[in-house]
Formats: structure tokens, sequence, C-alpha cells
């Protein structure tokens, strides 16, 4: 079970945010463009993180407002009755660059560039499966081991932690940790992704 699967929950909870933002006349487009700020920012923290790991922190509050402004142009396009295939294109490709940057920005911290690779992938791959059952008539997966949101919380935590706990074990600080995890279950996710939908076709 992945936290994505709260989404229609914390929908409702995000209904102060949503009137909010419609008061402020926010578009969902623009609250997807400001969620990927956020993210490219989070990957710049992390990323010279090295040089003063208090920056994990500023990382890790960006990454946790680019996670609230993903749920809130949804919620927000639903209100205001401008839901579209156009704005949903949007959403997930800067998602996915969300993703890769973020990711990217952890790997260059820890100088972990390899392992970076294999998570980046991993994660791509779990949100492909998931997109992809909906492309050929399912409805869209959010099951496996960890979702989006899943990712997004264990990295705010992680940037936390990094503060405080600068020491390695078995050659990796608690990012790398993070970074081989993502890899892992990340492939493992999609796997799962994939042996649901092809069992759900036949």
């Amino acid at each position: 079970m992945t936290l994505d699967q709260f989404r229609p929950a914390v929908d409702r909870v995000l209904d102060p945010f949503v009137d909010l933002s419609e008061r402020l006349g926010l578009t969902p487009d623009a609250v997807s463009v400001v969620a990927m700020g956020l993210a490219l920012g989070a990957g710049l923290a992390f990323a010279f993180a090295r040089d003063d790991p208090l920056l994990y922190r500023v990382g890790s509050v960006l990454v946790f407002l680019n996670g609230r402004l993903d749920v809130l142009d949804g919620a927000l396009a639903r209100r205001l009755g401008t839901a579209s295939r156009a704005g949903d294109l949007l959403d997930h490709v800067l998602d996915r660059y969300a993703d890769i940057v973020i990711l990217v920005g952890l790997a260059a911290g820890v100088d972990r560039y390899a392992i970076g690779l294999a998570a980046v992938t991993g994660v791509l791959m779990t949100s492909y499966l998931g997109t992809q059952a909906q492309a050929v008539g399912l409805d869209r997966v959010y099951g496996g081991l960890v979702g989006r949101a899943d990712r997004l919380v264990l990295i705010a935590l992680a940037g936390v932690v990094a503060t405080v706990v600068t020491g390695r074990v078995y050659g990796l600080t608690v990012v790398g940790w993070l970074l081989v995890l993502f890899a892992v279950i990340g492939h493992v996710t999609a796997l799962q992704r994939f042996y649901y939908s092809m069992r759900a076709l036949r």
C-alpha cells in the first residue's frame, strides 16, 4: 500500500488551500509550474549540501511543499472545472522532471552518480508503469511498495536526518542509502505494477 492511494482523502483536507488558490486567481497549470520550481530548488540545495549540511533541511522543506502543490493542482482543476488531458499531461511531465532533479541533486551531494542513476531509473519505471496501465484501458495504478508520495516523504525525512547523522555505514551516508532504497524498491514496485496490470488484462 502506498500513500498515493489516500489522494481522495487528502483532496478533502486541501479544501481551504483550494479556496485560497481560487481567490488568488491561480490556475492549476501555474501551480504545477511553481511545484516544479520548488523541486529544482530542492535539487540544487541537496547538490550543495555537501558543503553545508543545513541545506538538506532547506531541500526537505522544498520537497514537502512540492508534494503539497502536486496534490493541490489537481484539486484546483476539479474545483474550477478546468481539468483536461493537456493539464494532466503537463502535470505528469513536470512531476517526472521534478523526480529527476531531486534525485540527481541527492546523488550529486554525496557524489554517488551510479547509485543515483539506478534510483532515477527505478523511480521513472515506477511512474511509467502506473500511467501505462491507464493507457491500455485500466485505472491508473498506484499500488506497490513505494509511490511518489512515499518517496517525497522519505526524501524530506532523510534530509532532516542527514543534518544530524553525518556518519557512513559501509561507505554510504543516510542519503546514499536512501538512493539505494529507491534503486531497489523502485524497480520492485515497477514490476509489481506490471504484474497487477498484466493480471487485470488477462
